[in-house]
């Protein structure tokens, strides 16, 4: 019999080898196998034992208990919990946004007009939160993407480019270059916030600067992704 556990207390391999010795030790445990990483011991049972006589077996200096499914679902669920919370901010900015773009184009209803709002909305309200903290947001936003990495003067410069951008489509001036340039900016970006997600790095996500604390997570990338289509769309049907 297999069975997870708990343990708090560990800070180093010495506290691992002897968590993993003591509970080796008692004669109804075949193996017990510690990872620090996780701070969990796996204990593979002869004859069932229970939790009381595994913590007495250890020094007060740990404590061990018994991790089970339950616990597992209860902590993934207040971490979901918790993200959402979070990213609050962020859909509450995209439905103004929708509903502005609708309003703009509703009667009678203009599918172009409604992207091209939708996207001039976008920009400058999501750089109205980056120019609150200019010198915060690049050191922030380098953190991922890759053309800020290598040149961290386009961190300072890439605000002014949403305000830009922003502008030349509620202006409708230059849509294709306004488009073409939306597909290279938001494209590089979005190759960074991919490979962060890959690599299940934690960092905050720049995308509305740093007056609003906000994870890197899958909704950056959506957001993106989103602008990223119907910039295509556009281009597809300006040239067909």
């Amino acid at each position: 019999m297999k069975h997870t556990y708990t343990v708090t207390g560990m800070t180093c391999n010495g506290c691992r080898t002897s968590v993993e010795d003591k509970l080796n030790a008692l004669p109804e445990v075949g193996n017990a196998s510690v990872n620090l990483e996780t701070s969990e011991v796996i204990v593979e049972m002869l004859s069932h034992i229970s939790t009381e006589k595994l913590q007495s077996a250890l020094s007060d200096k740990y404590s061990i208990s018994e991790k089970n499914i339950f616990n597992a679902t209860t902590e993934i669920i207040s971490q979901e919990k918790s993200d959402l919370q979070q990213l609050f901010p962020l859909f509450l900015i995209f439905g103004y946004i929708i509903v502005a773009s609708v309003l703009l184009n509703y009667n009678p209803w203009k599918s172009d007009g409604f992207m091209l709002d939708f996207m001039g909305l976008f920009y400058i309200v999501f750089s109205f939160f980056k120019l609150l903290d200019l010198k915060g947001f690049p050191e922030s936003f380098k953190m991922y993407d890759p053309l800020a990495k290598v040149i961290p003067a386009y961190g300072w410069v890439y605000p002014f480019v949403e305000v830009a951008l922003g502008l030349m489509f509620l202006m409708r001036f230059e849509i294709s270059i306004t488009l073409v340039i939306t597909l290279f900016v938001l494209g590089i970006t979005t190759i960074g916030v991919a490979k962060t997600l890959l690599d299940k790095k934690t960092i905050q996500c720049a995308c509305l600067g740093t007056a609003l604390k906000l994870p890197m997570t899958k909704a950056t990338f959506i957001e993106n992704s989103i602008m990223i289509v119907m910039a295509i769309t556009m281009l597809i049907k300006s040239y067909s």
